[in-house]
């Protein structure tokens, strides 16, 4: 176990150094001089001179690069191009939203789709399992921002039952979860057919092993053969599922930022793109690398903990 831990804490810092070369690497991927680009085209000699030497813009490529790992590496991410904050600071500003949303997304997706799956395995080729089936592919083929765009018309614009935008009054639980419902729904919708249809394949494959026989032939209740043993076991597979999820709907709430006007990290980075503000596209986008990769190894180290099987394989 704690050999596969430190092997896979090897392969994060990889990949999170690989990361870090490609965001340093955009400032000379796009053409022209990066404080030239950053500043604008009126930006005069001098400010740009202060600017690059305040960036070390003007030191060889190689040690701008060893200087923006060792700043990353004690958590300075460098300088807002405009308001001269540190770019650490206003991200931590905005990632409270973000993970609100992802957990709330996947909150409701579990609920919903975990159950959803279970009974369509259990009632295979019923009208149930062909409902679950229908709405599980509807429900990944729509795309999440058109799920925005029509939550947003239908409950807030003409029903007017839930807020259209923002993330609620600071202090007011209860606005901040009002502003929470839409968004949510609209990123966390397509996972519902994605669990439901994890937890049915995976169920199925459980439900024909053998322990699974000989505990309905020894007469155990139904529900406790469903959920006491034949879903201790599916579940494993949607763990991992669940992992990636969480990584993923971190990039997916982009969308939903900037349709519902969240000040999250997706819209924080959308924001910085158009206004060119490449320190803050770059620690933000470091941030949310850093945090997929740490979710997706506490769902592995999850199922190595559940799964004797797994463990003795490591």
């Amino acid at each position: 176990m704690l050999y596969y831990l430190v092997k896979r804490l090897g392969l994060s810092a990889m990949v999170i150094c690989l990361v870090v070369l490609v965001l340093f690497s955009l400032l000379y991927l796009i053409p022209g001089d990066p404080a030239t680009i950053a500043l604008g085209p009126r930006a005069t000699p001098e400010a740009i001179a202060r600017y690059a030497a305040k960036m070390h813009l003007d030191e060889p490529v190689w040690r701008q690069f060893l200087i923006y790992i060792g700043n990353a590496a004690t958590g300075d991410l460098g300088l807002d191009v405009f308001s001269d904050r540190p770019v650490t600071a206003i991200i931590m500003e905005r990632i409270g939203f973000t993970l609100a949303l992802v957990c709330a997304g996947m909150g409701w997706a579990m609920v919903l789709g975990i159950p959803l799956g279970c009974l369509a395995a259990v009632r295979p080729n019923s009208w149930l399992d062909r409902v679950t089936g229908v709405l599980s592919v509807g429900t990944i083929a729509v795309p999440s921002f058109l799920v925005s765009i029509w939550a947003l018309l239908i409950f807030a614009v003409h029903l007017r039952w839930l807020p259209a935008i923002g993330a609620g009054e600071p202090g007011d639980t209860a606005d901040q979860l009002s502003h929470l419902v839409l968004p949510a729904f609209a990123i966390g919708l397509s996972w519902v057919g994605y669990l439901a249809r994890m937890v049915r394949a995976s169920m199925l494959e459980v439900m024909g092993e053998n322990y699974i026989r000989s505990a309905r032939a020894f007469g155990l209740h139904p529900q406790r053969v469903v959920f006491g043993y034949a879903l201790r076991v599916a579940i494993l597979p949607t763990i991992t599922l669940i992992g990636m999820g969480f990584g993923g709907l971190i990039s997916s709430t982009v969308f939903a930022e900037i349709i519902f006007a969240r000040p999250g990290i997706g819209k924080l980075i959308f924001d910085a793109v158009m206004a060119r503000n490449f320190p803050i596209v770059q620690g933000a986008v470091l941030v949310a690398t850093g945090l997929y990769i740490l979710v997706v190894l506490l769902s592995d180290l999850l199922i190595a903990w559940f799964d004797p099987r797994v463990r003795e394989s490591l």
